[in-house]
């Protein structure tokens, strides 16, 4: 199943932790990294803490959307992710953006992910690398990118 996967951090060496989580998508059994964005520098949105770096992954895998979701919540582990409030500033924060066409509506799982066209810290790593994207039940990314374009996305590197 084609998964997109939004990767961000903004504690500790940051760039190095977003790299480390592309490494080891790349590593998972049954799951091929497709294409990566770019890394992009954005303000917090609803957190507070140093600038984030962000990046999405598009993902080929064999996990259904809990099995991936467990193991991206492990390599957060990895990284001594911790959750002391909603919106807390991070080492790794590894989000399942979208499953397929699915939709997924569950007490630990939401797919499409929340507010994701509200955010340009999603929609320009995303529209990077899946332009055509459409978001089910949303839209075309391309439609949201304008509404974005006040929020403060730079790419790096």
């Amino acid at each position: 199943m084609i998964a997109y996967v939004g990767i961000g951090a903004n504690l500790g060496d940051a760039q190095a932790s977003v790299l480390d989580a592309l490494r080891r998508l790349a590593l998972l059994d049954g799951t091929a990294v497709i294409e990566t964005s770019g890394l992009y520098r954005t303000a917090p949105v609803d957190s507070s803490g140093p600038d984030y770096i962000n990046a999405v992954a598009c993902i080929d895998t064999t996990f259904d959307p809990y099995q991936l979701l467990a193991v991206l919540q492990e390599i957060e582990q990895a990284h001594g992710r911790e959750r002391p409030y909603r919106n807390a500033p991070r080492t790794l924060d590894l989000d399942l953006l979208l499953y397929g066409e699915q939709h997924i509506a569950t007490e630990s799982l939401t797919v499409p992910h929340p507010r994701m066209h509200e955010r340009g810290f999603v929609l320009a790593p995303l529209a990077e690398i899946a332009p055509d994207l459409v978001i089910p039940g949303v839209g075309p990314i391309r439609d949201y990118l304008p509404l974005v374009a006040s929020q403060a996305v730079d790419k790096i590197g």
